[in-house]
């Protein structure tokens, strides 16, 4: 036990060493999909295969997640961003029309530029003056957001182009099984079930495979080279004025999404200082901004904190033993790539939607009656589904904060930090 508290910050009377690896294997397996999604979208690039890709998520997955365990102590599994990934394909290589080479080196910069701002606590500082009501918010929303993309993954929501959104096809197929896996995994909630969570996902997986929604494609498989992908870096357009906007995109959405995580699941699990500070965020933040770098080395797209954490928060997970299950699975799925995979997004979803249920709870602590503080915190709540957007629905719950509590008068709930960052958040949606 000495050595696991060292080690990972482990304490035995907040949990288990049971608690902890259920957690890690639930976190991974709600994020897991990274590793069939990522190779996907990088293979429209010319010059990426498919395979060495899906090493290289991994690896960073790994780095990541090893980092955060360690240094971070904290339960977080880590691996490329969903959105931060799509930026990379969609907008700078295909849209924009630079190769993936010059994303890479934006991606590389950003981590450095993290890393830079972590050392010298801006990151922390960014934290510590988002308020309360805020923080709150963002749990609340995070929750709404998950939930959205469990929802979405299985096919019970789906786009419409009349109301954007509407009710899919809940009577076969993925949506069925996602349903049925909801009505499963809170039975085993409600009964108080030990590893509720990773029960709901393994019950679901098995009954898709009568439905021939789970399929399995093989057990074993050699990791192919990253070769092709590592350090690919152009260096020469570094001070493009392209590469300039890049990189300060990377930065905002990063580093939002990282906060909102952090804040909304420690708020969630009583991991707050006395203070209202975020247990250990510098080095939180630090395994993200070094698992970035290591990342674009190893020829990925920004690697972040994921929200699916939460799921394994709440299985138990309070440590960096946690962090350490979630990337011994990574270097596991690696050889098991084919068996991991077969695992569908409707046998994860139900997972999603009930830890979106859990992640609600901060709500109440939000003061409705103060409209300076309730208007911002709802601003906040429903531009993250909304927006797909964990950092739109902090920046614009910030922006409004500030505004509101301005032209009323309540100036001194406003400090400097907020001041500036309102300023930069305004600045990047007028310029950016």
């Amino acid at each position: 036990m000495q050595m696991l508290k060292k080690l990972f910050g482990f304490d035995p009377l907040q949990t288990t060493v049971k608690k902890e690896i259920l957690a890690g294997i639930t976190t991974f397996l709600t994020m897991s999909y990274i590793l069939a999604v990522n190779p996907t979208m990088f293979s429209q690039l010319e010059g990426m295969p498919i395979g060495a890709v899906f090493t290289s998520t991994a690896l960073a997955a790994i780095i990541g997640s090893l980092v955060m365990a360690f240094w971070g102590k904290l339960p977080f599994g880590l691996a490329p961003g969903m959105g931060l990934n799509a930026f990379f394909v969609y907008s700078v290589c295909l849209g924009m029309g630079y190769s993936w080479q010059f994303a890479l080196t934006a991606v590389f910069l950003e981590g450095l530029i993290f890393i830079l701002l972590t050392v010298t606590n801006i990151r922390e500082a960014i934290v510590n003056a988002i308020p309360s009501s805020l923080r709150n918010a963002i749990g609340a929303g995070i929750g709404l957001f998950i939930a959205f993309i469990g929802l979405s993954s299985a096919g019970i929501v789906v786009s419409d182009e009349a109301t954007l959104v509407s009710l899919g096809d809940i009577t076969s197929g993925p949506a069925l099984l996602a349903s049925a896996g909801i009505i499963i995994t809170g039975y085993m909630y409600a009964r108080n079930v030990p590893g509720a969570i990773l029960a709901g996902i393994m019950a679901t997986m098995i009954i898709g495979i009568p439905m021939g929604i789970t399929e399995f494609n093989g057990i074993i498989s050699q990791p192919e080279s990253i070769t092709p992908i590592f350090c690919k870096f152009e260096f020469e357009n570094i001070f493009t004025t392209d590469m300039l906007i890049v990189v300060f995109t990377l930065l905002f959405i990063d580093m939002f999404d990282t906060i909102g995580t952090l804040i909304g699941v420690c708020t969630k699990s009583n991991m707050i200082e006395k203070n209202g500070n975020i247990r250990r965020a510098k080095e939180a933040l630090m395994a993200d901004a070094i698992a970035t770098t290591a990342g674009a080395m190893l020829g990925t797209s920004t690697t972040t904190t994921y929200i699916e954490s939460a799921a394994g928060v709440a299985q138990g997970g309070r440590s960096g033993l946690t962090a350490f299950t979630v990337a011994a699975c990574f270097a596991v799925a690696v050889f098991f790539s084919p068996l991991f995979l077969s695992i569908p997004a409707a046998a994860t979803a139900p997972a999603l939607i009930i830890v979106g249920l859990m992640m609600m709870e901060p709500i109440l602590k939000i003061p409705f009656d103060d409209f300076t503080e309730s208007i911002p915190a709802f601003v906040c709540i429903i531009m993250m589904p909304l927006t797909y957007s964990i950092s739109n629905g902090i920046l614009l719950g910030m922006i409004t904060y500030v505004l509101l509590n301005l032209i009323c008068g309540s100036y001194r709930k406003i400090t400097p930090a907020m001041y500036i960052l309102t300023i930069l958040f305004i600045s990047k949606y007028i310029f950016i």
